[in-house]
């Protein structure tokens, strides 16, 4: 079970901040809660892992189809995917702290405490047995264990059972039955449990009346879903077939925390795959094993990421987990990959009298797709990426260095371009360099304090390559080229250059390891 770190994500914002990666919305007004701006290396950021996540899902497979569908939908289409009426959150209020919290997230926070408990009782199990020991014969006969393993099952069913049934009475029974002190006051004097939609409304037209209200979407699956036909038909789609999509949604959270990884405002990555029912589990775990091959050719530390299994599904699964990151807040959900069965489409035909199916030429029969979705947060990833390539080293010479190991691919700036000295024909030379790299990559040019602080500046902001113009440059056409993550230098001809630079940081490295 990860330690959560708080000091870590201080250091993260603070970074983000100054290196202009994220900035707090509207900060000369004093911020607006769980709002902020990508500044100008986070856009830079942010763009290439959406190019990636697009590049590795459209353009690497010749069933899958992008979109990009309207934040504005037709109002019954929120009752048709059950938002109206079910899209709700449990809050419970703690009367001493004045804090607000999820009830559910209380309940599931304590069961990861109680797992935490399991992964102790594992890890010390291994160092005293060694290459003996063998973890599911302990887990399920160690009696400590299967005791901690028994009380998650039976919270989990009572929490599932409380939620299906919207039974607050007994979530609240269950958080006071467990002794869930509030976090912040560390009180256990906790209001009734109560339902909020998290919808956010909008008038649309000249008249705010009932017939002119409309949503901010909530999710971008829906555009996805009443487009089903439009694009089997205009691309003559075959079942298996997917689209993708990525694109902002809103959420009134009310519990908006943890910097940027739960916003009103976000942006989602989302592919919804039809399949043939029946199809749909086998297909399920291609597209799990599918998207963690994705998130692990970034190169981050494997143990950063795990599986987790959904005990208590939506109305709409018939089978979802989590690709869970490690973040400086603990293990937390990063994507989602569910089965949806065919709850949707065929929701949305029931609503809009139309037919939503697939007719398949070989079995002579129509028949409405089920779905496999995969949905990834992108502000979610682009933390994981921040913190998990975020790195603090101590040098030989007991100097020290904060460092972004990002993927060359994803870099802000891919190479930096820097003048030894401010004269003598240098920043012209720099400059020429620049002119001849843009093209390709995205680079930066800097002239300013001493090359050493330079260098940790384009270290702390990730460009993996810096290049230095001196005085040999102007001799002989060659150029210092300094690598961020081993800091070695050694020289290479202007000329080239481009090949150099373009083996290390192509994103056609990282699609050819999926």
């Amino acid at each position: 079970m990860a330690e959560k770190d708080d000091n870590l994500l201080k250091k993260i914002i603070s970074h983000a901040k100054e290196y202009g990666f994220i900035f707090p919305s509207s900060e000369i007004y004093d911020g607006l809660a769980a709002a902020y701006d990508y500044g100008q290396n986070g856009v830079e950021l942010k763009n290439k892992i959406k190019e990636y996540w697009w590049r590795a899902m459209v353009q690497m497979h010749e069933n899958i189809v992008g979109i990009d569908a309207s934040i504005f939908m037709h109002p019954t289409t929120w009752k048709a995917s059950g938002h109206v009426d079910a899209f709700n959150d449990p809050l419970i209020d703690n009367k001493d702290s004045k804090k607000r919290y999820r009830a559910d997230v209380l309940v599931e926070d304590h069961i990861a405490k109680v797992q935490g408990k399991i992964d102790k009782e594992v890890t010390k199990a291994e160092k005293r047995f060694g290459d003996d020991f063998d973890k599911d014969q302990f887990v399920s006969t160690n009696q400590r264990v299967v005791q901690y393993q028994e009380k998650i099952n039976s919270i989990n069913e009572r929490l599932k059972n409380s939620i299906e049934n919207s039974d607050f009475d007994a979530l609240k029974a269950l958080i006071e039955e467990l002794e869930i002190a509030c976090p912040v006051s560390g009180s256990r004097n906790w209001t009734e449990v109560r339902q909020f939609n998290l919808m956010f409304s909008t008038d649309i037209g000249s008249l705010a009346d009932d017939s002119s209200k409309i949503y901010l979407r909530p999710e971008t699956a829906q555009g996805i879903f009443v487009n089903f036909l439009n694009v089997q038909k205009s691309g003559r789609m075959k079942i298996p077939f997917g689209i993708a999509q990525i694109g902002k949604a809103f959420r009134n959270e009310i519990i908006a925390r943890q910097f940027i990884f739960r916003m009103r405002e976000f942006e989602q990555m989302e592919m919804q795959f039809f399949v043939k029912p029946g199809e749909e589990m086998d297909w399920y775990e291609q597209w799990k094993e599918k998207r963690i091959a994705w998130h692990r050719s970034l190169g981050m530390d494997e143990s950063n990421y795990r599986f987790h299994d959904h005990l208590n599904l939506a109305h709409y699964a018939n089978a979802a987990c989590d690709i869970e990151f490690n973040f400086p807040m603990g293990f937390k959900e990063l994507e989602g990959i569910h089965s949806r069965t065919d709850f949707d489409l065929k929701a949305h035909e029931e609503h809009s009298g139309k037919k939503l199916q697939f007719f398949d030429p070989q079995e002579e029969q129509s028949y409405v797709p089920y779905v496999i979705e995969t949905s990834i947060g992108l502000d979610r990833m682009f933390l994981a990426v921040l913190s998990g390539c975020y790195k603090e080293e101590k040098l030989e010479d007991g100097s020290e260095r904060v460092v972004l190991a990002l993927p060359p691919a994803l870099a802000p700036s891919q190479v930096a371009v820097l003048p030894l000295i401010k004269r003598d024909g240098l920043p012209e030379k720099a400059r020429e360099i620049i002119s001849s790299l843009k093209f390709d990559y995205s680079c930066n040019y800097d002239e300013k304090d001493a090359i050493g602080r330079r260098y940790r500046r384009q270290d702390a902001i990730g460009t993996p390559f810096c290049i230095t113009v001196d005085h040999q440059t102007l001799e002989d056409n060659t150029v210092t080229v300094r690598d961020r993550d081993s800091m070695e230098q050694e020289r290479c001809s202007i000329e080239e250059l481009k090949s150099r630079i373009s083996e290390l940081t192509a994103m056609t490295n990282l699609l050819k390891s999926l």
